[in-house]
């Protein structure tokens, strides 16, 4: 990633460089890592989606503030750009820092708030047939002003647990649990308000004051990356597309839309054979030729490759583009939409359907080649010397080839052509 921001030219910090395909493989792989802190608490998928698009979002504003902060070490004090093997030493600081240190306590937070989402959901389901109880671990390591809120009992639906449910701070060990309501005395509201405060007074910038289950986000919209204004932010809320056209002037601001709009663009992923298939979120899986990609797509990752599925977009938003192709950038092909990449390398699939085999196999190759130099096509009823041939005509009007494969009828794929250095 700071290679990445390193190649950047100009003496001026570039918010784009949140969108740049090495940060957003740092940031999934720090949301990876959040992620996997609760792996194994028992959740809806929808509530495991939403934590995880949190981690997402925590993880690249986090990464813009590293990235901010590493970017004036590119340059000695006469203003001189450094050599990389200087600026990344210098830098390593700052990786321990955000990545060791305050990595820790984030993971801690992260668990902590997840397994709290999880039981409000199970809370949810009993309505407030249930009260809800405040408990500490009651123990020496407890926060005395943690300690205020043990034993309060209110009811689900009561305010307080907006504001107040756990977790409380960083490394903070509280839970809540439900309590039958004959056995435990219901907290008074205004009591119970005054001790939550008490509680968080040294949170004077109320950024732990919020609910993981009802929100259904392992971190508040307002953290350590994030200023104020982003609890009330209509984006933050989940409307991308209001505030799209007129964000703020603010680097800030800037990098929080192209980090959603990333997050927007990510793929789920399928373990297969030895490999994987990532399928872009915003692939149409209802196209006619979907369940064709999908089979080109598992036989080589049965192979062991990482194969991604990307849509079809139609003048899309310059930096949501390289959120996904962004590794195009610079290319020939830059502003093209191929349909796969397989390990590091870009695929166009090509399937036409016509009585004329001739004419199919010269509309695949034209179609295929506007959009990446590797082509996958439905096999035509043609010998393979024919479609050398053809192959071999174009490279000598000029025409770059690096590979063509067939698709048989019977979903196998095999290589036809192949460019060597001879």
């Amino acid at each position: 990633m700071m290679q990445a921001m390193f190649n950047q030219k100009g003496a001026t910090f570039s918010v784009d460089i949140v969108a740049d395909p090495a940060a957003r493989e740092f940031i999934e792989a720090h949301t990876a890592t959040l992620d996997e802190s609760f792996s194994k608490v028992d959740m809806s998928e929808k509530m495991r989606r939403r934590l995880s698009r949190s981690n997402y979002i925590f993880s690249g504003m986090k990464t813009f503030h590293e990235l901010h902060e590493a970017f004036p070490s590119m340059f000695d004090e006469n203003g001189n750009r450094k050599s990389f093997e200087r600026f990344l030493k210098d830098v390593r600081s700052i990786d321990q820092t955000y990545n060791v240190n305050y990595l820790r306590a984030e993971y801690n937070f992260v668990n902590a708030s997840a397994r709290a989402a999880a039981k409000w959901e199970s809370f949810a389901e009993d309505g407030d047939r249930y009260n809800l109880q405040y408990r500490t671990q009651s123990d020496d390591k407890v926060r005395p002003e943690h300690a205020a809120l043990n034993r309060v009992t209110l009811p689900p639906s009561d305010p307080f647990w907006e504001e107040f449910y756990v977790p409380n701070g960083w490394n903070c060990r509280c839970s809540v649990v439900q309590v039958l309501k004959s056995r435990y005395p219901t907290t008074p509201h205004d009591e119970a308000m005054r001790l939550g405060e008490t509680a968080l007074q040294r949170d004077t910038k109320g950024i732990f004051r919020f609910n993981p289950g009802k929100q259904e986000k392992a971190i508040p919209d307002y953290n350590p990356y994030t200023i104020r204004r982003c609890r009330d932010c209509d984006i933050a809320q989940g409307d991308s597309g209001k505030l799209a056209a007129s964000i703020p002037d603010s680097e800030l601001c800037q990098a929080c839309y192209l980090v959603r709009v990333c997050e927007r663009n990510r793929s789920e992923t399928i373990t297969h054979g030895k490999g994987s298939i990532e399928i872009s979120y915003l692939v149409n899986r209802t196209d006619s030729d979907f369940e064709r990609l999908l089979s080109v797509a598992r036989h080589f990752a049965a192979g062991g490759a990482r194969v991604v599925l990307t849509p079809k977009m139609t003048r899309p938003a310059t930096f949501e583009y390289y959120c996904i192709y962004g590794s195009l950038r610079g290319t020939r092909y830059d502003g093209k939409c191929p349909d796969l990449k397989i390990d590091n390398y870009w695929y166009e699939h090509e399937g036409f359907t016509t009585n004329n085999p001739k004419r199919a196999f010269n509309n695949m190759m034209n179609h295929g080649l506007k959009q990446s130099s590797r082509l996958i096509i439905d096999c035509p009823e043609l010998t393979d010397r024919f479609m050398l041939r053809s192959i071999q005509n174009r490279i000598n009007l000029g025409i770059h080839i690096d590979e063509v494969w067939l698709r048989e009828k019977t979903g196998s794929v095999r290589l036809l052509y192949k460019k060597t250095d001879g």
